[in-house]
């Protein structure tokens, strides 16, 4: 069936076609006759208004994009569902878009966010990409990188102090009594991996006598998890770290779930921390000490952002830095009791 256009609903309403425009547009000028025939001819042919041709008129739209590494990650879920939130206050849409970590399909995305005139972009990439917005930026579209602290002052930036969130991490489990932690997580070219990992072993260099191994594992979800955890359980009890700190909390659920299979007792043998406090943390059948990255204040900070660089206005702070804090729970109380 032929898509119903804006001459059909003129021939139907025996108006001029700009009458219909008008009507669309700017109401106040269509008589009260002439606009309840244009309105009733739109209800009988189902007529859906285009808004492209406005938006090459004008030069952008009302939406704004916000690219996501992986949107099945409870955290960058629970950011989109505030950045639409706050949009939504804005008067804009979200146009969301998942790179599954693939930067073929991050170029893929911010081409097609170029292409339809988004207001602006929201970026948030596990791998390096101001280059990127930065041409996009020269040719007419600003963004707010988001979740990592951008190099430059013309790319703001609203992130997480994941330094901090590693020593927290960290400092728990030497406190809670554990002397062989490690850091799982990877890779460590990332940048918000290298800054957890960087807080977690300055916070072992500084606390006295404990050893630090770092396990590396670039699949940061439940299954990466468990593969860890497979393999430190066939491990002797005298070789397996005693105090994990994993990289996100998909990561440290997996984990715990196989040792806890495994017949390791956690927390008493093996105490866990993750990082990000998503929606599973909490409600785990032994709940995860986590830190908490999620802030109320974090949807609305990019986006007020973004409207600051979409308006021209000067930004006195371009790069936003948020504080984690720890969460202590069951994964980390009782280490080392009974």
């Amino acid at each position: 069936m032929a898509r119903v256009g804006i001459r059909d609903v003129a021939v139907l309403a025996e108006v001029a076609v700009g009458t219909v425009s008008n009507y669309l547009n700017h109401p106040d000028r269509v008589s009260s006759d002439k606009a309840e025939r244009i309105r009733s001819a739109i209800e009988t042919l189902g007529f859906v208004p285009s808004n492209a041709g406005r938006q090459l008129r004008l030069g952008t739209s009302q939406v704004i994009g916000y690219l996501a590494p992986d949107v099945s990650n409870p955290y960058f879920a629970g950011i989109a569902e505030r950045v639409e939130r706050r949009a939504d206050e804005r008067g804009v849409t979200v146009f969301l878009a998942n790179s599954h970590r693939s930067r073929e399909r991050e170029d893929a995305y911010l081409a097609v966010f170029e292409q339809h005139r988004v207001k602006g972009m929201l970026v948030s990439s596990h791998l390096p990409i101001e280059d990127r917005l930065a041409q996009l930026r020269r040719r007419g579209t600003p963004s707010v990188l988001v979740g990592q602290r951008a190099h430059t002052d013309e790319q703001a930036s609203v992130s997480l102090d994941d330094v901090s969130g590693g020593r927290q991490a960290m400092r728990h489990l030497l406190e809670v009594g554990c002397r062989r932690v490690a850091f799982v997580g990877g890779p460590v070219g990332i940048p918000q991996v290298a800054d957890r990992l960087s807080g977690a072993s300055a916070e072992v260099r500084s606390s006295g006598p404990a050893t630090l191994e770092v396990i590396d594992q670039p699949d940061r979800t439940v299954q990466g998890g468990i593969e860890v955890g497979r393999a430190l359980a066939a491990r002797p009890a005298s070789e397996r770290p005693d105090g994990i700190f994993a990289v996100n909390d998909l990561l440290a659920i997996g984990i715990m779930q196989q040792l806890v299979l495994a017949g390791v007792t956690v927390p008493r043998e093996v105490a866990i921390v993750g990082y990000d406090d998503n929606e599973f943390a909490e409600a785990s059948l032994i709940p995860l000490s986590s830190v908490r990255g999620r802030h109320e204040g974090f949807g609305v900070a990019v986006v007020d952002l973004l409207f600051d660089a979409i308006e021209r206005r000067e930004i006195a702070e371009p790069h936003r830095m948020f504080d984690p804090e720890l969460v202590v729970r069951a994964s980390t109380t009782g280490f080392g009791v009974g």
